[in-house]
């Protein structure tokens, strides 16, 4: 009995704390999708709204390029989201099966640039990119996104994992650093490629500080600084602004819910808990 009463709190408690997290994202899609004269005459609460329109995207998409600024947001996450994922694997497996002078107090020096917030770099970031002359395009975004202190540690931890005797006898059949990581390596890290690949492309994708300041034409703009242009342009339309917010949560929910084992699997093999 105790232990049913147990399992029936852990389901209370579990509901409870999912009702919690997924009421924002209800009420984003309720009001998405609800008219504008309810929105604004509405007196009562209501779950769900009385007519279900799709005016409010008809809207963004008539008023804002938000197909330009997807695609924008699409080819600066991907190209991010690979070189991030390629100097994470290939640090993490220096870091985890590689002796150096010096390596340690290097894993800690890049392991303490996580506690600096962007700001704090933000002006030596603008002068680098103005004097490289890359002010004002794509690569001002991605370059200076490419590497992670956290992908990392996070590749170093889940590089630790795997026994040492398959990189010994890769080593014993003439094997080079190269060869081992490519065919030993890379194979068992699919998990943690899963795990890299998701949080670069979901940083990537929700990063606004950096991009609002590097990129100035509105044709270059990614989806949330297109959010922000739009709520300067109409404040009080909750519905398109609902609606744009939408647009820009559904790919990445979209693909977690597709990964999700692989993330799962990539933390806690990686000792991350």
């Amino acid at each position: 009995m105790r232990a049913r009463r147990g399992i029936l709190a852990r389901a209370a408690v579990i509901a409870v704390v999912g009702l919690v997290t997924i009421s924002p994202l209800y009420w984003m899609v309720a009001v998405a999708f609800s008219t504008r004269a309810e929105l604004l005459g509405g007196r009562e609460l209501r779950l769900w709204p009385r007519e279900v329109t799709l005016g409010n995207f008809d809207r963004v998409f008539a008023s804002f390029p938000v197909a330009t600024w997807f695609s924008n947001s699409v080819a600066i996450s991907l190209v991010v989201m690979i070189v991030s994922v390629t100097t994470s694997l290939l640090a993490g497996y220096a870091f985890s099966q590689l002796r150096f002078p010096g390596s340690t107090a290097l894993f800690f020096v890049a392991l303490a640039t996580l506690v600096l917030p962007v700001q704090v770099i933000m002006v030596a970031l603008f002068r680098i990119v103005t004097g490289m002359g890359l002010y004002g395009t794509y690569w001002a975004v991605i370059l200076p996104t490419t590497a992670s202190a956290f992908g990392l540690f996070l590749a170093r931890q889940f590089m630790l994992g795997i026994p040492r005797e398959l990189i010994e006898a890769a080593r014993l059949d003439g094997a080079g650093h190269l060869a081992t990581f490519l065919r030993i390596v890379l194979p068992l890290s699919r998990p943690l490629i899963a795990v890299l690949a998701f949080m670069s492309l979901l940083s990537s994708w929700n990063d606004f500080a950096w991009p609002l300041i590097a990129l100035k034409e509105n044709r270059l703009f990614t989806l949330p600084i297109g959010l922000l242009y739009l709520q300067g342009q109409s404040g009080s339309d909750y519905g398109a602004t609902m609606a744009f917010a939408l647009i820009n949560i559904v790919p990445i929910a979209v693909v977690f819910l597709l990964f999700q084992r692989y993330f799962i699997a990539g933390f806690a093999r990686s000792g991350i808990k």
